[in-house]
């Protein structure tokens, strides 16, 4: 087993541990990790993921010794057949990418803590965080621009809407190192830590994130991501009934709370 989960109330750290690769994926990992975020995202205990890369790399990318041993004619064939055995009807959750759960839909906020290389299918996987905090030496890349493997999980979709269309390009097809420092600049990660302290971090985060209602906290996570090429007409729209929703389950007890005393003057810790 090359991934495990460590869990602290409604925290779940997914650790992703092949060290002697730096983390690159393979068959096994990415069905593993799979699992994991889906058990995750299904169980009422978890709250909010952080995804890590034991051993000082998020991720190296696809496992290229693997894609080696692949026909030359239809490479991912028999990773078709594995992604049909998976199709997931609950949710509108998409089978898996060749990097796990690069493809997944999921319903909770997701932190990447990101250490050393994210680069290849590595970057993908970190883009498709929620949101990053990444370690001082830490730093993104196409580095599989040099061998010809393409992004198939979802990299030439998160970047440009992270960064916009020019840059995502110069860094998509240069595949030159973005290092953290320009990643903060970009957009590209929220937080720099120092290095091995990107875990505590973004655990730090989490549990801040997983004390506050859950259903408003689904819910805004779910309309930032389901405005996206929308007009502003039909975005508002759609904010307005999934808000009404968390508002009747949870915001007027919130409003109650408030009311008796809980959560003055921008107080995080004691709401009700």
């Amino acid at each position: 087993m090359s991934v495990r989960v460590e869990k602290s109330k409604g925290v779940w750290t997914i650790i992703h541990s092949r060290p002697e690769t730096r983390n690159a994926m393979d068959p096994a990992s990415a069905d593993e990790l799979t699992d994991a975020f889906l058990e995750f995202n299904e169980n009422n205990e978890g709250k909010v993921a952080v995804f890590w890369g034991e051993g000082g790399a998020f991720c190296a990318g696809w496992d290229l010794k693997f894609a080696s041993t692949l026909d030359t004619d239809d490479p991912l064939r028999d990773l078709d057949i594995n992604l049909n055995d998976k199709v997931l009807k609950d949710n509108n959750l998409m089978p898996r990418g060749p990097m796990g759960p690069s493809r997944l839909n999921l319903k909770k906020p997701v932190i990447g803590a990101i250490a050393g290389p994210a680069v290849a299918g590595g970057m993908e996987l970190a883009l498709w965080c929620d949101f990053r905090v990444m370690e001082v030496s830490s730093y993104l890349g196409v580095y599989c621009r040099r061998w010809g493997i393409p992004l198939i999980d979802g990299g030439t979709i998160r970047l440009p809407r992270i960064v916009g269309r020019g840059r995502a390009l110069e860094i998509i097809l240069t595949g030159r190192q973005v290092k953290a420092d320009e990643c903060l600049a970009l957009g590209l990660c929220e937080y720099i830590s120092e290095n091995g302290q990107s875990r505590q971090k973004a655990e730090e985060l989490a549990d801040q994130i997983a004390k506050f209602p859950q259903i408003c906290v689904q819910a805004d996570r779910r309309s930032v991501y389901d405005q996206e090429g929308l007009s502003m007409a039909e975005a508002l729209r759609k904010e307005w009934f999934n808000g009404k929703k968390a508002l009747s389950e949870e915001g007027l007890n919130g409003a109650n709370n408030f009311k008796k005393g809980f959560g003055r003057h921008g107080d995080f810790d004691k709401l009700s």
